[in-house]
């Protein structure tokens, strides 16, 4: 499946790359490193790193002859954007409920 036709909610969906992620939010990881915190094969773990990178979620920096991986923030915009809607809309609708709760309209 190609990088083009996931969407940021597709490429999380997958428990592994998810993993991936929570890993590199504690620090910058070799592909070597990222590999053994799972129960495949490197090239299994390599397409997941490849996807991410892909779509914007992780960065890969050349140090030395190893490639680190690291967060990008790019990925993410699309999951905050959605978040952030649903966020204002909840916001809103306690707000509207709160004010007329405050009025003491009656609710029938």
């Amino acid at each position: 499946m190609g990088a083009s036709r996931l969407d940021a909610f597709q490429v999380v969906a997958e428990p592994t790359r998810r993993q991936i992620l929570k890993l590199l939010s504690k620090e910058s990881l070799s592909i070597n490193a990222i590999a053994r915190n799972f129960d495949m094969s490197r090239p299994a773990v390599s397409k997941h790193v490849k996807l991410l990178e892909e779509t914007g979620f992780i960065a890969i920096e050349e140090i030395g002859r190893e490639r680190h991986c690291k967060l990008s923030e790019e990925g993410f915009e699309e999951l905050r954007e959605w978040m952030a809607y649903y966020d204002n809309f909840w916001k809103q609708s306690l707000h509207k409920l709160e004010a007329l709760m405050d009025s003491n309209t009656p609710l029938l």
